[in-house]
């Protein structure tokens, strides 16, 4: 199976993909293309019909450029798809593997995914590529050549990589606001218990948004859960943490209370003398 999967992924071998087809349709390739019809709309792939599984021109088959993004995108989450699309060559059942997918060794990073061709589809590919933990998909269909699919490939993956990157949003042990301790000058910082990256478009603007409390309740032990940072892309959120007490507070003890009135009380008195003083 592994080898089946890996000459039709690899090389586009049709013979493959019918054998495959076979084993799965139970002798029905009739069948098995049943079975990818409602497979692709379970996945909400609208625009795409299968009449055939080896993707060669016919009557009633046709995909689009977004529905083969996803499809890849879904693929590529299995070890086993990405350990075959990446492969540049090797012997499979006795035979040596050509590799369609040129970008594999011409451009940096590339990690698939898949590539086709027929007389009406023209030259096709989708293709992925990682950079600084940023995996950016591109879709080209109908290229009139090989080499025209892979310059238009490698200037769109050139594109995303100069428009995205991956950065820190949230910081681990950054206060991201502070909270009011009663009867104490302090006032206990609210840290992000973990730190959290995410690949973002470059020049948007994002918005830190802190939801905590402004004064607290002693006794607060250190690590309570007292609030949220989140980081928003427009409307969408993109990282969200939670802000816990930095350091532990106790309940103050009546003395304390007593000398921060005080406390207070000189102070409000000194204020009041410095405003009466003509000088």
């Amino acid at each position: 199976m592994r080898d089946l999967l890996t000459a039709a992924l690899v090389q586009s071998a049709n013979d493959a993909a019918y054998a495959l087809a076979t084993y799965v349709g139970h002798g029905s390739v009739a069948r098995f293309v049943r079975l990818m019809n409602q497979r692709a709309a379970k996945l909400g792939l609208r625009e795409t019909h299968y009449a055939r599984p080896d993707g060669l021109d016919a009557g009633g088959q046709h995909s689009s450029a977004h529905d083969i993004f996803e499809l890849a995108r879904l693929d590529m989450r299995k070890a086993v798809f990405r350990r075959i699309v990446r492969r540049r060559g090797g012997i499979v059942a006795g035979r040596q593997l050509y590799v369609w997918n040129d970008l594999l060794s011409t451009y940096p990073g590339t990690i698939g995914v898949k590539t086709g061709h027929t007389d009406r589809a023209g030259w096709c590919e989708v293709a992925a590529a990682e950079r600084d933990g940023v995996t950016i998909y591109a879709v080209v269909l109908g290229s009139p050549s090989r080499a025209r699919r892979n310059a238009d490939l490698a200037a769109l993956l050139d594109w995303g990589f100069s428009r995205y990157a991956r950065v820190e949003l949230i910081a681990p042990g950054r206060a991201y606001a502070t909270a009011e301790i009663p009867f104490s000058s302090s006032r206990l910082p609210l840290v992000a218990t973990r730190g959290t990256r995410a690949t973002v478009r470059l020049g948007r603007p994002l918005v830190e948004r802190v939801v905590a409390p402004g004064r607290i309740h002693a006794p607060v032990p250190r690590g309570t859960h007292l609030g949220e940072i989140r980081v928003y892309d427009g409307k969408r959120l993109v990282a969200h943490r939670p802000l816990v007490a930095a350091v532990g507070v106790a309940k103050p003890s009546l003395g304390h209370r007593v000398g921060w009135y005080a406390g207070q009380a000189v102070h409000e008195a000194g204020d009041l003398l410095a405003s009466l003083s003509p000088f």
